[in-house]
C-alpha cells in the first residue's frame, strides 16, 4: 500500500517539474533583420536540464551555439565570424507558443542590434 501511495504521489508532481520551461529541442528556422539587413537560418537546438548548445546554418556556414534556459526566458550566443574577424550574435526571447517566438539580437564586436523570429520547423 504504502508503495502505490508513494507511485501515485511521484506520478501527480511530475508534471510540476519543468513546466514552465518550454520545448526548444529541435529543428527551427529563424529570420532575423538586423541594421537594415535581413537574413534566414536553420538553427539544430539541444536542450540539456537548462542549456542550451547546437548550430546554426546560414548558406554555406554552420556556427556553434550556446545558451541557457531559465523559465520561459531564452537566451542563446551564436559564434562565427564576419570578413575574417570575429563575430558574436546574442538572442534574447520570452517563449510563450510551443511553435514561434521571437526576441531580440545583439552584434558584437559591431554594437548594432535587430529583431529575430524563430518558427519550428515540422
Amino acid at each position: 500500500m504504502r508503495m502505490l501511495f508513494v507511485s501515485t504521489l511521484m506520478l501527480l508532481t511530475l508534471p510540476a517539474f519543468g513546466a514552465d520551461a518550454p520545448k526548444l529541442a529541435g529543428k527551427w528556422n529563424i529570420h532575423q533583420s538586423i541594421a537594415g539587413n535581413e537574413s534566414d537560418s536553420e538553427c539544430t537546438l539541444i536542450v540539456n536540464d537548462n542549456k542550451i548548445t547546437g548550430e546554426c546554418k546560414s548558406e554555406d556556414k554552420s556556427n556553434p551555439i550556446e545558451g541557457t534556459i531559465d523559465g520561459n526566458k531564452v537566451t542563446w550566443t551564436l559564434t562565427g565570424e564576419f570578413n575574417g574577424a570575429p563575430l558574436k550574435l546574442e538572442y534574447k526571447s520570452t517563449v510563450d507558443s510551443a511553435d514561434k517566438f521571437s526576441g531580440t539580437v545583439d552584434v558584437h564586436p559591431f554594437e548594432v542590434s535587430g529583431e529575430f523570429t524563430a518558427t519550428a520547423v515540422k
